[in-house]
């Protein structure tokens, strides 16, 4: 148990002033198992080491493991868990838990047997702990750590303190809110980096940000998918290929057919390929109406516009671009599909987003709206494209 202290400590003492996530604010930390998902790159890791050194410090009745570690390749989580709280342990904090065989079973085993305890997990988000998992239902409060916003990228540069906003808010008050924030920054000089490098906070580490997302990528394809979604290995260069094919021509309207002969694959293989993916959130989908995984797609993006500028080699056209953001923006917490028409959003089943240029699209009712690119302030129904980035 010493040399887990010894890894805890060191680990605690390497974790510097990092950025501020919302997510701290929204988890209930009283409850007994929490569960963390979120990509690789995103800052689980820091995310942890940070509540940590927050709420606890020195103090030995937190410990942080990662299940990589060899130890639990011969050793059981359950009575690990058993032998820390015997000492004096209060609060493990598992990173990596997938990497463990029956991580959920051993999960609800701890639950179950040791009331006294309480465990934070985290992992991929192809890992399934909501109420689809039979050993976590009514056991585990599930949680997603996703990137960056556009507000919490521009309060790192700007050593501001910004609030995030409802949908509701935005679509009332948008002309007030954005003239606020005009006071104290000008999001348009820091929002063209935001699309670039801004949704991973590994950009902090001053390193080569593109080759490191494409390592986290690869890792994501190379890894995660085959281990949690039993896919052979040998058929990874077409998952690979899938992606590329996809990035070369965003938004991409996926011909199913055509992606199966181009990855020499059946069509039930590639549907199945696109539910991978954005499961692993590398990218998002919109349907049209109703999504169904047995559905074609309307229209496919990449996760965010971080893997927009990196995956593809093509130079990402500006419109590929701001409909990727308003998306990855908008459907954390809204039901988000298509309409139809391009460069268009169907929003909670009512409302209407164009995204563009304001001078060439107009508003025609008052459920329609404009995400306005270019805009430090909007009107009426016309709201500028970085707002959005303050609904998280």
């Amino acid at each position: 148990m010493e040399r887990f202290y010894n890894t805890h400590f060191e680990l605690l003492d390497s974790v510097k002033s990092h950025i501020n996530r919302e997510l701290k604010n929204e988890i209930n930390w009283q409850n007994r198992l929490i569960g963390i998902k979120g990509t690789r790159g995103i800052g689980k890791t820091v995310f942890l080491l940070d509540y940590i050194k927050s709420n606890f410090g020195n103090d030995k009745s937190c410990l942080y493991v990662n299940l990589n570690n060899f130890y639990f390749s011969s050793h059981s989580l359950v009575d690990f868990a058993n032998e820390f709280r015997k000492i004096g342990g209060k609060v493990l904090v598992i990173d990596q838990v997938f990497k463990y065989p029956d991580w959920s079973a051993a999960l609800s085993q701890i639950y179950d047997k040791y009331p006294d305890l309480k465990v934070v997990f985290a992992g991929s988000p192809v890992m399934q702990i909501d109420e689809s998992n039979l050993y976590l239902k009514g056991k585990v409060s599930s949680y997603h750590l996703r990137g960056l916003s556009f507000r919490e990228f521009l309060n790192y540069r700007t050593n501001n303190s910004f609030s995030n906003y409802t949908l509701n808010d935005l679509l009332k008050y948008h002309v007030e809110i954005a003239k606020d924030i005009l006071v104290k920054a000008k999001p348009l000089a820091y929002f063209s980096d935001y699309l670039q490098y801004g949704f991973y906070p590994f950009f902090t580490d001053k390193a080569n940000f593109r080759e490191n997302l494409i390592k986290v990528a690869n890792l994501t394809l190379e890894i995660d998918i085959p281990y949690l979604q039993q896919m052979e290995i040998k058929y990874l260069p077409k998952l690979k290929k899938l992606v590329y094919l996809l990035s070369e021509n965003m938004p991409h309207v996926p011909n199913i057919s055509q992606l199966s002969s181009s990855i020499e694959t059946s069509r039930a293989t590639v549907m199945n390929y696109l539910k991978y993916l954005r499961n692993a959130r590398l990218i998002n989908v919109v349907y049209n109406g109703e999504q169904e995984d047995s559905k074609k797609p309307d229209r496919v993006y990449m996760q965010n516009s971080n893997l927009l500028h990196t995956v593809s080699m093509i130079l990402p056209s500006s419109s590929a671009l701001h409909e990727t953001f308003f998306l990855n923006q908008l459907n954390y917490e809204n039901k988000v599909e298509s309409n139809g028409k391009k460069g268009e959003f169907l929003v909670n089943n009512e409302l209407t987003f164009k995204i563009g240029n304001s001078k060439r699209i107009t508003a025609n009712s008052s459920n329609v709206f404009i995400a306005a690119d270019m805009e430090e302030v909007g009107l009426d129904n016309k709201i500028p494209l970085w707002l959005f980035g303050f609904l998280c």
